[in-house]
């Protein structure tokens, strides 16, 4: 009878551990980059523009993994969307100017122009 009151007590804690090890499933797998970013970046962060900052992927993923995300599956998938909504930085307008030619800064027009005045017929 001992053995039988072992076995059944054997029985009862492998029942009440087996809903334990589905409990612990990747509750961020298959949500998208923007969900992802609502829920664990959106408290400390208002916009997730400019976070990436031209970060290779591979180590934007490497520290997201480590410190943010609970796999790296999520990692990957939260990297591609930072990526993907990063905005290269903006030139300042001195050098926008010097990026244009002479001829299109001081006419407007993006047309060749001759060297001088063309002569009258």
């Amino acid at each position: 009878m001992p053995a039988v009151v072992c076995a059944v007590a054997l029985l009862a804690v492998v029942i009440m551990a087996a809903p334990d090890a589905r409990a612990q499933e990747n509750l961020d797998r298959d949500k998208s980059g923007q969900k992802l970013f609502a829920s664990t970046c959106v408290q400390c962060h208002k916009s997730p523009r400019g976070l990436a900052k031209g970060r290779i992927s591979f180590m934007l993923s490497y520290y997201l993994r480590q410190h943010y995300t609970s796999s790296a599956a999520s990692a990957q998938t939260l990297t591609a969307y930072l990526q993907s909504v990063d905005t290269p930085p903006a030139k300042s307008k001195a050098a926008a100017r010097k990026a244009r030619p002479a001829d299109v800064a001081t006419t407007g027009s993006t047309a060749p122009r001759p060297p001088a005045s063309v002569p009258g017929r």
